[in-house]
């Protein structure tokens, strides 16, 4: 392949979405190959001292990258932690040839460009059970389980978890200072989390009992999940009630790290091909504590690795979306035989 065409192939990689918008990956092309490599000056010591939240994002990125292949006509395969070496490099991508893309190809990457996080309330409408059941396919093809959270029980269990590690994580001044800078207000910003895509209402006039990261601490009121109570008999509340789905894996290493990430990465560009739009509750799964508790809680055989909030985006003109750093500071190229 060409240098341009690699160019494109990870303009499409880079708008996955990742942990706070850290955008931690970067990539070497050569003729007949893109490497993978988690970018360890873009850590978040803090919230993921492990680096698996931001394997999982370099797993979505890769996954875009051979979304974008299939659609430009080359076949590819993928080869994961296989550079015993530097275990940094966390994957191969390999042009193996020619692939006559199809619809679904080029449907998945037209998605690439706009999928986005919604962290604003979705549309009172269902998610058909018919994309849940395809995106629980899809997700297990990588490996990844994919487990709808529809029992009360299971809700309850998980709405509190979220609630416990949002108060752990708002008590800490040092994770407070770690997510603010990460915070931006420059609209031209290269990476972060924009100020103005965060939702700016306050969340209890927006009753739901599922709570969104609140990425600006200590500037509002501290959320709480809205939890139902009073006359059954009483017409229900607007209660937004999005699909939340938990997204998890036998193992618990980078490779499994990045099998779920690749996993995230097919769900969330179906999803979007669907018009369906998605944001991470991942506030639980931040925390080993909370993380362990919620496999206790729900009887989980595997590890949670990513908490999705799924539904229909509101009808509005505009949104914010998170700023991408240029492809030249992240893609070098090797020369032929390289």
């Amino acid at each position: 392949m060409e240098e341009q065409d690699w160019v494109q192939v990870v303009a499409a990689a880079t708008r996955a979405p990742s942990i706070h918008n850290t955008q931690p990956w970067r990539f070497v092309a050569a003729p007949d190959r893109l490497d993978v490599y988690l970018d360890t000056d873009r850590a978040l010591p803090v919230l993921d001292p492990t680096g698996r939240q931001q394997i999982i994002s370099c797993g979505s990125a890769l996954e875009f990258a051979v979304v974008a292949l299939a659609a430009a006509g080359s076949a590819a395969e993928v080869d994961l932690m296989t550079d015993d070496t530097d275990p940094d490099h966390l994957a191969t991508v390999r042009v193996t040839g020619a692939h006559e893309a199809s619809d679904e190809d080029r449907a998945l990457a037209a998605a690439i460009n706009r999928r986005h996080t919604v962290r604003a309330p979705f549309q009172p409408r269902a998610v058909p059970e018919e994309l849940v059941d395809r995106l629980q396919r899809e997700s297990g093809a990588f490996g990844t389980w994919f487990k709808p959270i529809s029992r009360s029980e299971e809700e309850v269990a998980t709405v509190f978890l979220i609630s416990r590690a949002e108060e752990m994580e708002q008590s800490d001044p040092a994770y407070v200072a770690e997510l603010e800078s990460w915070m931006r207000t420059d609209p031209a910003a290269v990476d972060g989390v924009p100020v103005d895509a965060v939702p700016a209402e306050d969340p209890h006039a927006r009753p739901s009992n599922w709570l969104i990261r609140d990425f600006v601490v200590g500037q509002r009121e501290p959320q709480h999940a809205f939890l139902e109570a009073g006359d059954p008999d009483a017409p229900p509340p607007d209660v937004e009630r999005p699909t939340v789905v938990l997204m998890g894996t036998n193992g618990d290493d980078r490779y499994a790290w990045l099998l779920s990430g690749r996993a995230l990465g097919r769900v969330l560009l179906q999803a979007t091909a669907a018009g369906v739009a998605a944001s991470p509750l991942t506030q639980a799964l931040d925390w080993p504590a909370t993380r362990t508790r919620m496999q206790s809680r729900l009887s989980l055989v595997g590890h949670p690795q990513m908490l999705l909030r799924m539904g229909y985006p509101p009808e509005t003109a505009g949104h914010a979306v998170s700023g991408r750093r240029p492809v030249a500071d992240v893609l070098r190229f090797l020369p032929a035989g390289g």
